[in-house]
């Protein structure tokens, strides 16, 4: 809204949008351009900030160029510039300006694509994307749309382990009834990301039932398959249920590689689902030379990486493919009146509200155009 000029509250039009616009990104430009002088880790005290700001909000509008000012003096200083090419903390997690600008386009266009119906660009982009990249990849087909799997967007990989979880979850207890959900059993390492102990508590599986096995340098901290193998093993003798395995291409703590293939061939003499979580190194195997760390995830059921990491995409963009989506769809999918319609009904689409935990997503532009045609440009 612009209230400059004295006339009170009106809607900003088209000149005062290139405007401010173009004064938007020249302040951007100019952060960009000056990112490697601020210090990387922000060296404010805790409650900084309220010290600066008023107790309520203000009363009437101040123009764009006093709210950059209050950015540049009070905002910046408080910022971790996780942009910076000096930050190395935590993992890699670098944007580009290709990113930036599908950004903006989103934010401009700003669809909530739940359904095919809301917006049917914003769902057939996606998949026709997640299929680039799934090639790129050279993930099996059976991870693609055109057979019965598919990928999706996930906000981080958190939300994708839990997802295919539940999934995973209700399939078993479809085949051995409701009452044992206290019985289920979750694998993985004690280099396992932490977001799988998360999706445990959040699906219902009890802590006691997630085996984080312990791996050690013999390994290069990998995860072996005859522990798991043992550990499997011990719980069916004891009348408990293995049902989920995770593998890790690139752990967080030692940026281990797991054994994909063997754990896989365990997975499924078991009937376990088995997924694979390269959030971290996964974005790596893009080049032939890494693919290699992929080999075996033709034995997983879901595999996920982190478009925001290597990917030079803005957070928050992770990719999750599976192969059966059927068996997210009905673990997720709930279908009240409002949301039916003709193509729905009919299931001639795909709608993505029944992939994911929430009912709306936003449209990520900048992995599905500019940042995927500048990648094509350079193969």
């Amino acid at each position: 809204m612009d209230g400059e000029g004295g006339g009170g509250l009106k809607p900003m039009d088209s000149e005062q949008l290139r405007e401010y616009g173009h004064q938007m990104v020249d302040f951007i430009a100019d952060y960009y351009k000056n990112i490697e002088n601020y210090p990387v880790l922000s060296q404010v005290e805790p409650g900084y900030l309220r010290r600066l700001l008023p107790d309520a909000a203000p009363n009437q509008p101040e123009s764009l160029q006093n709210v950059l000012d209050d950015v540049q003096s009070k905002i910046l200083p408080g910022v971790t510039h996780w942009q910076s090419p000096n930050f190395y903390a935590y993992y890699p997690s670098n944007s580009s300006v290709a990113g930036f600008l599908g950004e903006m386009l989103s934010a401009a266009i700003n669809m909530v694509g739940f359904s095919w119906i809301t917006s049917p660009a914003a769902t057939e982009l996606e998949m026709i994307v997640l299929d680039w990249l799934g090639k790129l990849l050279k993930l099996p087909q059976e991870f693609l749309s055109p057979g019965h799997g598919g990928g999706v967007i996930q906000g981080t990989a958190s939300e994708a382990v839990l997802v295919v979880l539940l999934a995973a979850r209700d399939k078993t207890l479809r085949r051995v009834g409701k009452s044992a959900l206290g019985k289920l059993v979750v694998y993985g390492s004690d280099q396992t990301h932490s977001a799988l102990q998360k999706a445990c508590q959040i699906g219902g599986v009890h802590p006691e039932n997630c085996r984080l096995l312990k791996t050690d340098s013999s390994t290069n901290y990998a995860l072996p398959p005859e522990i798991v193998s043992e550990a499997i093993s011990h719980d069916i003798s004891i009348g408990l249920i293995p049902f989920f395995l995770c593998g890790t291409v690139g752990t967080t703590s030692s940026a281990t590689v797991d054994p994909l293939y063997s754990l896989g061939k365990i997975a499924k003499s078991n009937d376990m689902w088995f997924h694979v979580d390269a959030a971290y190194a996964g974005s790596a195997c893009i080049c032939p030379e890494y693919r290699k760390y992929l080999d075996g995830v033709e034995e997983a059921d879901s595999f996920n990486m982190n478009a925001h990491k290597w990917f030079l995409t803005n957070f928050d963009c992770s990719t999750l493919w599976v192969k059966d989506r059927n068996a997210l769809i009905q673990s997720l999918s709930t279908n009240p009146e409002f949301l039916k319609n003709k193509a729905s009904q009919a299931n001639l689409v795909v709608d993505y509200k029944d992939w994911q935990i929430p009912l709306g997503r936003r449209f990520r532009f900048s992995l599905h155009t500019l940042w995927l045609l500048q990648i094509y440009n350079a193969l």
